[in-house]
């Protein structure tokens, strides 16, 4: 079977279609059928920026997370 746009599919990794269309302002269905036939540069170049911005609001995300459990984690005198 063809795999088109297969650096879109790796860069992806586990983020859901769904969210890169929204990401795009398009429905997920036309992010599908753009999957289905290779992309040209231009619209390759703006599915990977918004797979990049996606990643990079996750990792602030964790790295958030994981900020506030270390304060929590502190030892409490009493």
């Amino acid at each position: 079977m063809f795999k088109r746009n297969q650096d879109i599919r790796e860069a992806k990794e586990n983020i859901p279609i769904w969210v890169i269309a929204e990401r795009l302002g398009i429905h997920e269905n036309t992010l599908h059928n753009w999957m289905k036939k290779e992309m040209c540069k231009r619209r390759k170049e703006r599915v990977i920026s918004a797979i990049v911005g996606i990643k990079k609001e996750l990792a602030e995300e964790l790295d958030t997370a994981e900020g506030n459990k270390n304060k929590n984690s502190g030892s409490k005198s009493v």
